[in-house]
């Protein structure tokens, strides 16, 4: 408690110090990290703002935690919040209602808008902006789809045979995937391949249904590129050639459509037995508490919501917009790749949404690292499904009844912790 009133009192001392006459509202974010997002956060997105603003980033971790030493210290420097869904999960009790804040007749999406409730009577956070993950191919490995595949209705079986007709016709494999470090493979086996197999992202971990999953996708990576465990951002081994089709979040293969629009197609996750799983990143923008100036906070929160700074947004982060606007002709090639193949995606009557992890606090890395190292015992180690399932089925109740999270979508509503049978 001590070690976190401290760290909240130093930061208060060196905002004041660089703060100047001139009071900044800081705007503490885990999003739009990569270091040109943030320049283009700064520079672009916020620049009128009618007040100065302090745009920061940080890793989920540390975003919580100097959020909190500034919550349990009773004052802070943080004026606005900008995270994920999940991030604000934990902290609900702690944000400004924000019901009041005048957003000028802008439509909203509604049930993101009920999302930022937090299961409450108050707004607890607007939603900012939105994405998802998608596939992306190079038109040269069109020619090798089996025979009938629709891409807007591709299921995983179909991927397989489509990634193995490559490999084999091509001599190389050609699929990639997001297996290094900084990839976002988690998500991959979180939101798609398990709501596609099994309904669930937690409770049915452990079934057959997921034994079945780790199997498909264990033939899936037998055509797939080796150097799949260094990539973090697909649109790279996409534009170099190494890989003609590929998965990963739509800000991470903007690139390669912006760069040669003329040379890619996205279409949607694939289906499973269960349905088309796919995970919506929706993130907010709220006010903690703390915030040494609300007045000014809600200011810039209406701000971000206003259809030119969605638009600006768009083009800096490769985040969608959550409010009703209609995008200018001038958009990036990747903007007009991408609208019309999430549009089907989440409208596809077999579309299986799956939000992601949320009430799990600080827990979430962990989480996370659940799904991360069955990938590498199971696919890369190739270490027995079943054995490895149980193990880690083991550590996920851990993590799970240790944060007393309950279920979210796709599985179903619980008292209390969520299970994993």
């Amino acid at each position: 408690m001590n070690a976190l009133k401290t760290l909240a009192g130093a930061a208060l001392a060196l905002s004041i110090a660089i703060g100047g006459a001139q009071a900044q509202v800081l705007f503490w974010s885990t999003q739009a990290r990569p270091v040109e997002e943030t320049q283009k956060m700064r520079s672009e997105v916020l620049k009128a703002f009618d007040g100065q603003v302090d745009y920061q980033v940080a890793e989920d971790g540390p975003w919580l935690t100097r959020l909190q030493a500034e919550l349990q210290a009773g004052s802070g420097t943080i004026g606005v919040l900008g995270g994920l869904h999940g991030d604000f999960s934990t902290v609900g009790a702690d944000l400004v209602d924000l019901s009041g804040v005048d957003v000028g007749g802008v439509k909203l999406n509604e049930d993101y808008k009920k999302l930022g409730m937090l299961g409450t009577g108050e707004q607890k956070y607007m939603p900012w902006m939105q994405a998802t993950f998608l596939m992306a191919a190079n038109k040269q490995a069109l020619q090798y789809l089996p025979a009938g595949v629709d891409l807007n209705t591709i299921t995983y079986d179909q991927l397989i045979e489509w990634a193995k007709n490559i490999a084999e016709k091509t001599g190389s494999p050609k699929f990639g995937f997001p297996a290094g470090p900084k990839g976002l493979k988690h998500r991959f086996f979180e939101g798609f391949l398990y709501p596609s197999y099994t309904g669930s992202m937690v409770t049915k971990f452990r079934s057959a249904e997921a034994e079945t999953a780790w199997n498909k996708f264990k033939e899936l990576w037998q055509y797939t590129n080796p150097n799949s465990t260094n990539y973090a951002f697909m649109q790279e081994p996409l534009l170099t050639g190494e890989v003609w089709v590929a998965f990963d979040h739509v800000a991470r293969l903007a690139d390669a459509f912006n760069q040669r629009p003329d040379e890619f197609v996205a279409f949607p996750a694939p289906a499973g037995p269960a349905g088309r799983g796919y995970m919506p990143v929706v993130a907010g923008v709220a006010i903690p508490k703390t915030s040494p100036d609300v007045d000014k906070a809600k200011a810039l929160v209406a701000y971000m919501l206003k259809p030119e700074t969605q638009i600006a947004t768009l083009k800096a982060t490769n985040f969608f917009p959550v409010v009703d606007v209609k995008l200018p002709d001038d958009m990036p090639a990747s903007v007009k790749a991408f609208g019309p193949v999430i549009a089907t995606m989440t409208g596809a009557p077999d579309a299986l949404p799956a939000l992601l992890p949320m009430g799990l606090g600080d827990l979430g890395g962990k989480f996370n690292q659940v799904y991360t190292d069955s990938f590498e015992r199971i696919v890369l180690g190739g270490q027995d499904v079943r054995g490895v399932l149980e193990e880690q089925a083991t550590a996920l109740k851990a993590l799970i009844d240790q944060s007393k999270a309950p279920c979210w979508a796709p599985d179903k509503p619980s008292e209390g912790a969520c299970p994993v049978d």
